[in-house]
């Protein structure tokens, strides 16, 4: 073993684990392993913690590396466990010098753990284009922002990742050429507040200004995805290029939160329920074959059981296929972590509710789509998914390839051929 990179959290994590193992080999690092940790709840942080103890155990040669956002929100826990020799913050794993400053104290054993500089200080995103990551994968990402400018009140991720900050349109666009060039089917945009994308940058574009460009500069890409959006701060040249482009694909996974307008503003997100259920079927106008997913929290704190209702019903109100249910944890410094809380086992009965329906919602979707015929990405020798994210078993296909296959039924999980 040189370098291992465990992944917790985010698609954009997993992209940044990318770059971390290559910066980290560079700088000549072996038998370490880097936990790439998330703090979107507390329980996020306990699993990286328990990884972190459960590794040392099994491995004792190695070294152990924290880096991610619950790093940098929480170094100094970090740093007081034994078995962690180095925490280093979140926007200084992606750079080299970071790497190499860990050789050097591991060379002669510094005792000095902490190197987390001030996130809020970062100003600027440099374009990473990772070569090992995108080796023979038929999906890959790109990112194209980070951090975040909003303040909601349950959210600790702007304290791990800083202020919004985007790459550059021309850099955006290069790489998406250049993956594409090297035969990669689709490429998936991903950030932390992706539609503030721009606010940064000379002439403030917006994310859908960007994604027709890159439609139109490189025609040759066959797939562009958009991961997780803000649907107060959709674009019309978003918009526009859902109705018109077939090759963005038609999913959106949307930032949603709660249903109950009284919780949306505890939460001090900027829309309202209405907003929400307008904008589905704004789109679904414009795209009739749209699927969308949310995060939906359940349990914010002050949340009855009426408002909960208001986040259930939103299911069948907007149409949700994929739901990813957050039971509410409160992070330390919040502003809702101040606030009157829901007993746990309240929570915990909102949020398995909240997947029945999501489970319930799925099975229609798959129930949907036996009889018609898809563009499915081959993902591997026994998967790929279609154009609307739904997974599907395949067999004998070639990987990497986009094939137009017809569905005859599903196992409950995934669409069968």
């Amino acid at each position: 073993m040189s370098v291992e990179v465990i992944t917790f959290g985010c698609r954009l994590n997993a992209f940044e684990s990318e770059v971390i193992a290559r910066e980290a080999a560079n700088a000549g690092l072996d038998q370490t392993i880097v936990i790439n940790s998330c703090a979107v709840t507390n329980e996020a942080v306990a699993q990286a913690r328990q990884q972190v103890r459960r590794l040392k155990r099994e491995r004792p040669g190695a070294r152990i590396v924290v880096t991610g956002c619950a790093a940098q929100t929480q170094s100094a826990m970090f740093a007081e466990m034994a078995e962690v020799d180095r925490v280093i913050g979140n926007d200084d794993k992606m750079r080299g010098d970071a790497w190499r400053a860990a050789r050097a104290a591991f060379d002669i054993d510094a005792s000095e753990k902490v190197a987390v500089s001030d996130i809020m200080a970062v100003k600027e995103m440099a374009p990473h284009l990772v070569d090992g990551f995108q080796s023979g994968l038929p999906r890959v990402f790109v990112q194209v922002q980070n951090g975040c400018d909003h303040r909601c009140t349950f959210c600790i991720i702007p304290y791990g990742r800083g202020n919004s900050r985007s790459v550059p349109m021309g850099a955006v666009i290069e790489q998406v050429r250049a993956l594409t060039a090297r035969g990669h089917a689709e490429i998936v945009l991903t950030g932390v507040d992706l539609t503030s994308y721009g606010a940064d940058l000379p002439g403030a574009p917006k994310l859908g200004h960007l994604v027709k460009n890159i439609l139109r500069h490189v025609p040759e890409l066959k797939r562009l995805r958009i991961s997780s959006i803000d649907s107060i701060e959709a674009d019309s040249d978003l918009l526009d290029a859902i109705a018109d482009d077939e090759r963005l694909m038609p999913h959106l996974h949307l930032s949603l939160q709660s249903g109950d307008d009284l919780i949306l503003k505890r939460m001090k997100r900027r829309h309202l329920r209405q907003d929400a259920i307008a904008f589905c079927a704004q789109v679904r106008r414009l795209r009739p074959d749209i699927v969308f997913g949310a995060d939906i929290i359940a349990g914010f704190p002050t949340e009855t059981e009426e408002m909960f209702a208001r986040s259930l019903d939103l299911v069948d109100e907007c149409g949700l296929t994929f739901l990813h249910v957050f039971p509410y944890s409160p992070r330390p410094g919040t502003p809702a972590a101040r606030m009157p809380q829901v007993a746990g086992s309240e929570i915990k009965e909102r949020a398995k509710r909240l997947r029945a329906a999501g489970e319930m919602a799925l099975q229609k979707r798959l129930a949907s789509e036996v009889g018609t015929t898809r563009d499915v990405l081959i993902e591997s020798g026994t998967a790929g998914r279609t154009e609307h994210f739904v997974p599907v078993a395949i067999t004998g296909q070639a990987v990497g390839s986009v094939q137009r296959l017809a569905i005859v039924g599903h196992d409950r999980m995934r669409l069968t051929v």
